[in-house]
């Protein structure tokens, strides 16, 4: 450093250039990013807000500064309004209705077999008979009166097909059972997952807004120095590009909390404040 020094020394304009040079690429950056802190002690509330007015989720409903973990609802509560929601578990509790019908309807097709008639009828049906006067009176009687009955055909297909067609529906109906099951589980694994992955976000948030604050007082610390002539150009330079990483990581950090954020509202179907303790 005594060295860096000394050389600044030999050549006092080129030093000075240098400092002009950098502290103006350094308020021009400041003034064009809005969301850069002004004092250390930054809070995660804070930096969301920042993201909040272009969010597609309202995320002012949690204080940032905690524990977002503990302003949630139970993860089993979380689970079962998934369940309720989700258009995949839906769809496949409607398939296997169908298929408990189907099943149901195939237990009771040997009737479509079986039919029934009745009819009725009156009046001289001009029967011509002949014979003696008994036979002649049993044959008027079909003029007159009704009669009822039952008329049942039954296949071969009937009979050593039908009960293969009625396992056929019930295992279809067991697989469609099986299948929303799976739904279920799957929906229960990429909820987890997200719950999980909004928790490290803000984990990894604060950390990153603590490296900030850091690199945000060295830089600070940087320009002044650099103004006494302490240090080179250079340095300062080293510790603009550090502050400027860091304040990269915690943009990502905040934009990666807001799409965790909504994704969790999507997979459970319902707006996030509902999902508020």
């Amino acid at each position: 450093m005594k060295t860096q020094v000394h050389d600044s020394a030999r050549f006092p304009i080129a030093s000075f250039l240098w400092s002009l040079v950098l502290c103006g690429l350094i308020g021009s950056t400041c003034q064009g990013q809005g969301n850069i802190p002004t004092a250390p002690g930054a809070t995660v509330s804070q930096a969301v807000e920042s993201l909040s007015a272009t969010s597609p989720v309202d995320s002012l409903t949690f204080d940032f500064n905690q524990d977002i973990g503990v302003q949630l609802i139970p993860f089993d509560e979380m689970y079962q309004m998934a369940l309720a929601y989700s258009p995949t578990v839906k769809f496949e509790g409607a398939v296997a209705s169908s298929q408990e019908a189907a099943f149901r309807l195939a237990k009771l097709q040997v009737l479509q077999n079986m039919t029934g008639f009745a009819n009725y009828s009156t009046g001289n049906q001009a029967i011509i008979s002949t014979g003696t006067a008994a036979v002649s009176d049993q044959l008027g009687q079909i003029s007159n009166g009704y009669r009822t009955g039952v008329n049942l055909v039954v296949s071969m297909h009937d009979l050593f097909g039908r009960s293969q067609q009625i396992h056929l529906a019930r295992s279809n109906y067991e697989a469609t059972m099986e299948r929303k099951r799976t739904a279920a589980i799957q929906l229960k694994r990429d909820l987890f997952n997200l719950y999980q992955d909004l928790l490290l976000s803000q984990r990894i948030l604060k950390i990153r807004l603590q490296d900030d604050q850091s690199s945000l007082a060295a830089y600070r610390i940087a320009e002044v120095e650099l103004q006494k002539g302490k240090i080179t150009p250079e340095a300062a330079a080293f510790n603009s590009n550090r502050y400027a990483e860091t304040r990269t990581t915690v943009e990502q950090a905040k934009t990666q909390l807001i799409k965790n954020i909504y994704a969790l509202e999507l997979a459970v179907g319902v707006p996030i404040r509902q999902l508020k303790r």
